[in-house]
């Protein structure tokens, strides 16, 4: 990209427009179409978008797609499918697509076609689920031959998030012999917890890490492998009850993995766009590898639609825009994203991932520091619940939150008048959050319940609603593998689309990195300190230690050495 995308004529024409269209309400664009529904909403691979309420016209979406044109959006989504090098600051394709192609189409990575190894991995993973979840002969047992019922994942980030959240959502097809528990978090209480509730003897462990020197994973393996060894009083036991998702081959052993118990997944698989691969595999066990391909085989489908739908018809190209001229054009930071379908309850927390961690960034593709807002900040929670928390802030707040309500029409659970009392409330919400309520109309209300003038004059202003809250409303009949597989790739192609369109690389985290540096040279700080507490020398240790350690900002060292000192203590 030779220049910012702001100094283009799609960046100025959207920005005199949107100075056009700023004092208009929603409302009063409802009123002027009463075709506005039918105009603004898009139905595909069995999902509705409504996206007409909305600050935008006609005229917004014309320029909008002017700007993807612009951003040569179309050939970027090509050079994705042809695996090509779109992670460029760190040299490698970024193809999660080519894990969930169904089609088995030849995708190739440096001239080699790499769906031979991804079938290869895909049919290890549904001998390994069936083995688990079987009752013949083959089945898999542990180290004292009973059948597993837990299953334990040890990851974080992309290893834990999005494989949890998937597990999470898909309950209702899990195998009824089997649980499932996923440890992400180093603090030992994650694991303890864990660990407590669990018979040694019926338990799993996935452990994954590509190179099984992530240190917080590594951390929480040893210590559960710790506590089997313990339990079983044996170190082979740990071959029978522990697995690895890695490319490490030597570490597995060495951690006593039997390495043929180790699945393969590659560089070009993003953390966060992981849980198509061997990182799923946890999944897999849980809902059975029929169920997995299914998951597999809707997000293809959107693959396939965001490949070759007109961009005024393509769903993840609509969102991306859309979410392009919140952040850019309205002054949005934040995004909201409000399952009303509590199986989804994990999903805000995996597109916080998915989206901060890919458009996080200030510099374009090309090392341009940007002069626009880039990735908003996204929150939220399943519906009906947020309701009685922070919608308030929603209705009468002072800031700009675009959202997304997520509709099931059928939930996983049929209990007589429950999902009427879901619909009712998600369809209430963005209605209300679009009109709001002017003072006449709070003035009618009020009068017809009998309030006096003076309450009247009292309550007034309390009772009004600015309106003007925009959103996007997904629809579906009900939540299955293949839906749900569908609508997380929705969502990564709108981070792709909203990178191309900003000019940056939603594919690296170097500010990921950079914690995990810092950190390293603390922790060495912290077992130094704990090594002079233990030797001979005492206070003198402490000091030496004090010493030692590489300095930073003087609240870090303060509160290092506070530490030390209670420790001391």
């Amino acid at each position: 990209m030779d220049k910012l995308i702001s100094h283009s004529a799609a960046w100025a024409a959207l920005k005199a427009h949107q100075h056009q269209l700023a004092p208009i309400h929603l409302r009063d664009l409802f009123a002027e179409d009463s075709q506005r529904f039918e105009r603004f909403s898009v139905e595909a691979c069995g999902l509705l978008l409504d996206y007409s309420k909305n600050r935008l016209t006609r005229d917004t979406l014309s320029l909008l797609l002017n700007l993807a044109t612009e951003a040569k959006l179309q050939d970027w989504i090509a050079r994705l499918f042809q695996g090509e090098k779109v992670n460029n600051t760190e040299q490698r394709a970024a193809l999660h697509i080519a894990l969930r192609n169904r089609s088995n189409r030849p995708i190739r990575v440096d001239g080699k076609n790499v769906m031979p190894d991804i079938n290869a991995v895909l049919a290890k993973m549904r001998q390994f689920s069936d083995s688990v979840r079987g009752d013949s002969k083959k089945q898999w047992r542990g180290y004292t031959g009973k059948p597993i019922e837990s299953i334990v994942n040890i990851g974080i980030g992309g290893s834990d998030l999005g494989p949890a959240m998937v597990t999470r959502a898909l309950k209702a097809y899990h195998h009824p012999r089997l649980r499932s528990y996923f440890v992400s978090n180093v603090d030992s209480t994650h694991l303890g917890e864990t660990l407590a509730a669990l018979n040694p003897e019926t338990t799993l462990f996935i452990v994954a890490s590509k190179t099984f020197t992530t240190q917080e994973t590594l951390l929480n393996a040893t210590s559960a492998r710790q506590w089997l060894i313990d339990k079983l009083g044996d170190n082979n036991a740990v071959a029978k009850h522990f697995v690895a998702v890695s490319t490490a081959t030597q570490q597995v052993t060495e951690f006593g993995i039997d390495p043929i118990n180790m699945f393969e997944f590659w560089d070009w698989v993003g953390g966060r766009y992981s849980l198509w691969s061997a990182i799923g595999l946890p999944i897999a066990v849980m809902i059975g590898m029929n169920n997995f391909e299914q998951l597999l085989a809707g997000a293809h489908e959107m693959d396939t639609h965001f490949e070759t739908a007109p961009f005024a018809e393509n769903l993840p190209v609509l969102m991306g825009l859309i979410g392009v001229w919140y952040s850019r054009f309205l002054g949005a930071t934040t995004h909201a994203v409000l399952p009303y379908d509590y199986c989804l309850e994990l999903f805000p927390a995996h597109l916080q991932q998915l989206i901060m961690e890919s458009l996080g960034k200030r510099v374009t593709r090309d090392g341009k520091e940007v002069d626009y807002p880039t990735g908003p900040i996204i929150w939220g929670t399943p519906g009906n619940n947020g309701q009685h928390a922070f919608y308030q802030l929603l209705h009468q707040g002072t800031h700009l939150v675009p959202a997304d309500f997520i509709i099931a029409i059928e939930s996983q659970y049929d209990l007589p008048g429950h999902q009427n009392a879901v619909l009712s409330n998600a369809l209430a919400q963005t209605h209300a959050l679009m009109m709001g309520r002017t003072a006449e109309q709070t003035k009618q209300a009020l009068y017809s319940s009998g309030i006096t003038d003076k309450m009247l004059t009292q309550q007034l202003p309390h009772r009004v609603f600015q309106g003007n809250q925009p959103s996007n409303t997904l629809v579906y009949k009900k939540l299955t593998p293949q839906v749900l597989g569908k609508l997380l790739a929705l969502y990564e192609h709108k981070v792709y689309v909203q990178g191309i369109c900003w000019g940056i690389n939603p594919f690296d985290q170097w500010g990921v990195e950079l914690g995990k540096q810092v950190a390293s040279t603390l922790m060495s700080a912290l077992r130094a300190e704990k090594a002079g507490l233990n030797g001979l020398n005492g206070l003198n240790g402490l000091k030496e230690t004090a010493q030692a350690h590489e300095r930073h900002d003087s609240s870090t060292d303060g509160l290092l050495n506070y530490i030390k000192a209670y420790r001391h203590r």
